[in-house]
């Protein structure tokens, strides 16, 4: 028999976010390690707030949903809200109600930016990674280091000439390159950089990670400059830095 289709808009529902995330889903295991990890930094929070004012979004909130917008590629931070408006799943994870507000972009955007400036996100890896050490997942035997471009928000047009370049230039003999002479307007810190067979250099960064190779987990990560060193130098430092925490 054909059911009939009916288009109503329930206004109440006996079904909470909880219920409605599958039990197997991967994300469930992914928050349980979240809310272990995040009374950690409960230290760094207090000293990146002031005690007066309004309140602002929930840090461990924000970083929450800044590790949906990485697992998930969603691009910006207005398609993130968006997402949140409405994602059942998203919402569940992060911590909102079904009924909560959510957040404009500009204010999310704004605390993003303090978390990064308080170096929040390095002390959650190292949160979780100790989780890890905890359950003898990680090994001191063996590493690998690798690095991806990734591309700025900037184009090639933006490049305009510094206004100020330096009389000496970073490249051989003091020969001054393209980063010495030109920046790009929207993102200065942004180097044209192409992998060997690019089509074209476009504005970019290189991203690293330290990988152990017992259960390959990452146990560091950093984000530089582009630059034809940059991943050896990043692999020193990121050993250096494994070898002082031991």
């Amino acid at each position: 028999m054909r059911g009939d289709e009916e288009q109503q808009n329930d206004m109440y529902s006996y079904r909470t976010s909880e219920m409605r995330v599958p039990q197997d889903h991967p994300l469930r295991g992914l928050r349980r390690m979240c809310d272990e990890a995040l009374p950690q930094l409960s230290p760094s929070f207090e000293e990146l707030y002031s005690h007066t004012g309004r309140p602002s979004i929930a840090p461990e909130m924000l970083l929450r949903a800044l590790l949906l917008q990485a697992l998930y590629s969603v691009r910006s931070e207005g398609m993130l809200m968006e997402q949140l408006d409405y994602n059942l799943l998203f919402r569940w994870f992060v911590g909102l109600s079904m009924d909560a507000e959510g957040w404009e972009a500009t204010v999310f955007t704004k605390n993003r930016e303090r978390r990064i400036a308080g170096e929040v996100a390095q002390k959650f890896l190292v949160a979780v990674r100790e989780q890890a050490g905890g359950a003898g997942l990680l090994s001191n035997e063996h590493f690998t280091v690798d690095g991806t471009r990734i591309e700025a928000w900037a184009s090639r047009r933006s490049y305009e000439p510094k206004p100020d370049p330096p009389e000496r230039g970073t490249g051989a003999r003091g020969r001054k390159r393209l980063r010495d002479t030109h920046a790009s307007k929207t993102d200065p810190e942004a180097r044209l950089f192409k992998r060997r067979g690019a089509a074209e250099a476009r504005p970019s960064y290189l991203g690293h990670v330290l990988t152990e190779n017992r259960n390959r987990l990452v146990v560091e990560a950093m984000v530089t400059e582009s630059a034809s060193k940059a991943e050896r130098e990043a692999a020193l430092r990121m050993l250096g830095r494994r070898r002082r925490r031991g």
